[in-house]
């Protein structure tokens, strides 16, 4: 039994505390920046910690876009986070379908050479992006797949590492649970619907949160199938709100910034208990 000390858990208080300083003081900061100007935001050195006055137009200028005062055109961010949306959510549910029915089958299907194909899709995890990436944009031009939700997220659907997660969970699954199903005249399908399913579903929820986030963030991906500006996600916007114009409208740049970081945080703490309890579940 461990001893229960004061002085350790203020210092693991303060610890923490600290971490979450360094973390959110940025996050803070770009707040900050923008609900002033861009002026103010370039003229200041340091930057004011104390918030503006400008917070409900610039985010409505991050949103919707149009003529900035110093005569920039901002683009909308609204479109943009919806293809972000939309890619992320394809790329999530598409990862977890696919890596379920694998999983399922490289366990409870007995068939040639099962365990060298489990051991091909693993082996792709020590690929790095770069090395897939070049083939990979041949196959989707070749397609005409360019520009198209089905070019940004079909490439990235395919997971080894849910594929093994789920494989090991699965290994864990008693088969007296099989065994039974099998007696009660329950297909595979039906097996795994009715008992494997609800079983992962933490599992699901915690693959989901990353798959998100992953989703989400994809910027080098886009970069190279996405040449039409009406297909951009929200971080190539954020991208070229810095390079696009002579000027940088930092204000801007840091609302478009704060609205991206939205959806992601949403779905973290919504599925908060979901993805702590799956993560602590795969690992017994």
């Amino acid at each position: 039994m461990v001893e229960r000390r004061p002085t350790l858990g203020i210092l693991a208080h303060v610890v923490s505390i600290l971490g979450v300083l360094i973390v959110a003081f940025p996050i803070y900061l770009a707040f900050v920046a923008s609900t002033h100007t861009a002026a103010e935001v370039a003229s200041s050195r340091p930057l004011s910690l104390v918030p503006g006055t400008h917070l409900v137009e610039t985010y409505r200028l991050a949103l919707f876009g149009g003529d900035s005062s110093y005569g920039s055109r901002i683009p909308p961010s609204a479109p943009m986070m919806w293809i972000s949306l939309v890619s992320a959510l394809i790329i999530a549910i598409g990862k977890i379908a696919i890596s379920l029915l694998s999983a399922f089958a490289l366990v409870y299907f007995r068939f040639p050479f099962r365990n060298l194909v489990f051991w091909t899709i693993f082996i792709t995890l020590m690929l790095p992006v770069e090395v897939r990436i070049g083939p990979t944009y041949a196959v989707v031009s070749d397609l005409h797949m360019l520009n198209s939700y089905a070019g940004l997220t079909i490439p990235l659907i395919a997971s080894a590492t849910a594929t093994f997660l789920f494989r090991q969970f699965f290994l864990t699954v008693p088969d007296e649970l099989a065994e039974a199903a099998r007696i009660d005249g329950a297909g595979p399908l039906r097996f795994l619907k009715d008992v494997l399913l609800p079983l992962s579903k933490t599992s699901i929820a915690a693959l989901f949160v990353i798959q998100f986030i992953y989703g989400w963030n994809q910027y080098l991906w886009p970069l190279l199938v996405s040449t039409d500006e009406s297909m951009y996600p929200v971080v190539m916007g954020i991208k070229r709100l810095i390079s696009g114009e002579a000027y940088t409208e930092w204000n801007v740049v840091m609302a478009t910034t704060i609205l991206a970081m939205l959806p992601p945080a949403v779905v973290v703490m919504l599925m908060q208990k979901w993805f702590v309890k799956g993560l602590v579940d795969t690992e017994k």
